[in-house]
């Protein structure tokens, strides 16, 4: 996958001399693209339907009650007053032909990953992947005989009693299906305690917040309750972010405090450009931030509402607990979760230029009065008015009325409460089939077929002269075969797999090197789960687990030949069977994360002391350094190069966009920790390329990079392999002797193949503008349960 060197090159001049174009043409895909329109890279057609999982719900399983929910919405719509699922996004549903449900009886998560590159349908043709929490009941039985209910959907209710008509393009847009068409007070835009949970804000009673100061505030605000503008400036210090300085503004925009705060801790970098602070401004300061709190409780009225932009943050620096609060970037929302700047909404909505690039850092007055009247104005305004009169200039595209239905729309509905899923359907004229074992599925017999092989529920189904509009499909061949093998061991078998493509040995190190220096030095490349020394006769080595197969990827082609103190450190993957196909794996994965990229940011220390002159996934990293650096050794200790550099959004968007425009930036970090790597999500795969060909000049700007493999839709690889942890390692290697292809797992490969093959034929017979969805239902027993998988995709057209 390596891009021609005409795309972009990376030293500085260049880089600024073709971004400009670049990121036009972005902007005018981009264009294209919002609110549902597609690009043309897509390779789809203009309005065609398409689905997508909210970044945030990536992370976590849907259950079965989830699935249904898209059901309901993909089969009915508007049509019977069914609203979007709140974990997905399917975009033009009107226009969406078929419903096609296919479940695999037995399969899980794990026979996935171990089939992978067997799977070649599966995995190419299915871009949308969210892992699926087992279920007790028959799922098929469960969908068809569940409650339809009655949207409560304030948008959609209006339109539906002919009370508000409102142009249709609106009607999907994200703050009108957040927020309705009704101009409402302050209350409706306070976030709830369940929302703040999921946006990660400091709540009372959460054991990450133990240490935080709340605020004496009552339990519910009203309409005529004060908004405060809040904004905060931090700098880096040996502990992580702290505050520096805070601003305060009350409703009418008057500042009521502005304070200069100083430190706990050493502070490594005053972040000047963004905060605006120096060591001379903070120098002759003696106000600490529990002076600062308590300044605030002073301050704010018991039904004060807080207003912020990201003002999560703002309340983290501040380690203060506030159950009220307004977050703007949150009020203009974006499809996908993505975020407006600040500076971005305070120019297209309040016609105001702030963070200008002559200023030296933000002004937080400044941006906390920014804040409070974008609050202001969209209360004031309500959602849909503000919607029409910003629509171009901030989400990129004119209300174009859509054409009329292309099918008739059924009669109104309101007469129906709740009915079954199956009975909805056929009153609105949908026709339904089942097709798989006998089984007590809720449906009438003329529409179930039943079959003992999945061969036979395929080829009846592809006897059918018309298609029918909600199909599902039961295959139960697998499920025979997998009664032999015990599926828990099946998992730990994987687990093992994964964790082995997590692992790296390195070696030899000088004599006394210590697992405290291995860590220090591997995590680097990503954060780092496990340690193993090796010491032998002569020399020392280590097993390095990484938590992210990034993590070993970048080791091997990064750290290989590292010169310490005269040694060279070799780094190289276990030779294990079950590593014999690893570059096959890695290479599907990388080609799964097209547009995705994985960043990891050194200090110039160490990326002086990187001996790199291999190739990452066909792209050259040239170091110009010495080929032969030293680690040298302290006053009897190993002096290990520290990686004190610290990642935010903010710093990787404006290194990365250089390349391509940024849909995402995610930081993952653990609890009381700083995020160490970075994925960024490019909006086309030609950022990627641009800046994997640009590793040179990155790792100058002290970026590490590779192609993201790990999948979107788990949180990392290590959650996955967390069962194997708790194994003896005596019997992890015992296991792993066992590992060779037994003719039962040759056997298994093969039907999963069959199976691939079967499922693709049965996708080519869908008609264009069906949604596909192919479930791994997963285990459920005493032992525990194992995790499945959903896969979704509309078809569209050759």
């Amino acid at each position: 996958m390596e891009p021609s060197s005409a795309e972009v090159t990376c030293n500085g001049r260049k880089r600024k001399r073709i971004a400009p174009a670049a990121q036009e043409e972005v902007k005018r895909l981009k264009t294209a693209g919002q609110g549902g329109e597609e690009t043309p890279e897509s390779g789809r057609s203009p309005r065609s339907p398409r689905i997508s999982v909210l970044p945030d719900r990536l992370q976590q399983p849907i259950t079965e009650n989830d699935l249904t929910q898209l059901l309901h919405y993909a089969a009915l719509g508007k049509t019977a007053v069914v609203k979007q699922p709140s974990w997905c996004r399917l975009h033009h549903q009107k226009r969406v032909k078929a419903v096609n449900v296919v479940i695999i009886e037995g399969l899980t998560q794990s026979h996935f990953y171990k089939h992978y590159l067997t799977l070649q349908h599966l995995r190419n043709n299915y871009t949308t992947r969210v892992t699926f929490t087992p279920s007790s009941t028959d799922l098929a039985s469960g969908i068809f005989s569940s409650e339809v209910p009655k949207s409560d959907d304030p948008s959609v209710s209006q339109r539906h009693n002919g009370s508000s008509e409102i142009p249709k393009a609106l009607r999907i847009h994200p703050v009108i299906t957040k927020f309705g068409t009704k101009r409402r007070g302050l209350t409706a835009y306070v976030l709830p305690e369940d929302e703040m949970i999921q946006k990660r804000f400091p709540v009372k009673g959460l054991p990450d917040f133990q240490d935080y100061l709340c605020t004496d505030s009552v339990d519910r605000v009203t309409d005529s309750s004060p908004l405060y503008g809040l904004d905060c400036e931090m700098c880096l210090t040996e502990k992580g972010y702290e505050l520096t300085r805070v601003a305060l503004v009350d409703s009418d925009g008057k500042c009521v405090l502005d304070e200069l705060v100083k430190p706990q801790n050493r502070i490594l970098d005053y972040l000047t450009r963004f905060s605006g602070i120096t060591a001379a401004m903070l120098r002759p300061i003696t106000a600490t931030l529990r002076n600062v709190q308590a300044r605030l409780r002073t301050l704010l009225p018991s039904d004060a509402v807080l207003v912020g932009h990201s003002i999560n943050n703002d309340l983290n620096a501040l380690k203060l607990i506030h159950p009220h609060v307004i977050d703007t970037s949150l009020l203009y929302r974006r499809e996908f979760g993505q975020r407006f700047k600040l500076k971005v909404l305070a120019e297209s909505v309040l016609n105001r230029q702030i963070q200008t690039e002559e200023k030296k850092g933000h002004n937080p007055i400044e941006d906390a009065l920014a804040a409070l009247e974008l609050a202001q104005y969209f209360i004031k305004k309500g959602p849909c008015q503000v919607v029409e009169l910003h629509m171009e200039e901030l989400w990129g595209y004119k209300i174009v009325e859509e054409p009329e239905d292309l099918a008739p729309e059924p009669a109104p509905t309101e007469h129906i409460q709740s009915h079954r899923f199956a009975d909805v359907l056929q009153t609105h004229g949908r026709s339904v089939a089942f097709l798989g074992k006998r089984s007590d599925i809720a449906l009438d017999l003329s529409k179930q077929q039943w079959h003992n092989s999945d061969k036979e529920v395929l080829a009846s189904f592809q006897r059918q002269t018309k298609s029918p509009f909600l199909s599902m499909l039961q295959l139960p061949s697998l499920s025979n075969h997998l009664k032999k093998c015990s599926p828990h061991q099946e998992h730990h078998r994987v687990c093992a797999n994964l964790r082995d493509l997590c692992v790296v040995f390195a070696g030899p190190f000088p004599a006394g090197f210590s697992e405290w220096g291995v860590r220090r030095l591997f995590r680097c490349c990503g954060p780092v789960r496990n340690i193993k020394m090796l010491n032998t006769t002569v020399r020392v080595h280590a097993e390095v687990e990484f938590e992210l197969l990034e993590g070993a990827v970048l080791a091997v082609k990064t750290l290989n030949g590292l010169n310490m103190q005269g040694q060279s450190v070799k780094v190289q993957r276990p030779v294990y069977e079950s590593l014999l196909d690893a570059d096959l794996t890695l290479d599907a994965l990388m080609c799964d994360s097209s547009s995705l990229l994985y960043a990891v940011r050194i200090n110039p220390s160490m990326a002086d002391s990187i001996h790199t002159s291999a190739r990452v996934n066909g792209h050259v990293f040239n170091a110009k350094s010495s080929d032969v650096t030293t680690v040298e050794q302290v006053n009897g200790q190993h002096s290990q190069p520290k990686t004190k550099s610290k990642l935010s959004e903010e710093t990787v968007r404006e290194t990365f966009s250089h390349f391509g425009a940024v849909e995402r930036v995610d930081l993952p970090h653990q609890s009381g920790k700083h995020a160490r790597h970075a994925i960024i999500r490019f909006e086309s795969s030609e950022g990627r390329h641009a800046a994997l060909s640009s590793s040179e000049d990155l790792r100058k700007e002290n970026y590490l990079v590779c192609p993201s493999l790990t999948p979107p839709h788990l949180p990392s690889w290590a959650a996955i392999t967390t069962a194997i942890t708790s194994v003896d390692p005596d019997s992890k290697d015992q296991e792993r002797t066992h590992m060779h292809v037994s003719s039962q797992d040759g056997e298994m490969d093969l039907m999963m193949g069959k199976l691939d093959r079967r499922l693709q034929k049965l996708f080519r017979y869908l008609p264009e503008g069906t949604l596909s969805v192919v479930v791994l239902p997963g285990h459920a027993s005493a032992e525990g349960l194992l995790p499945g998988l959903c896969l979704m995709e509309v078809k569209q057209g050759s």
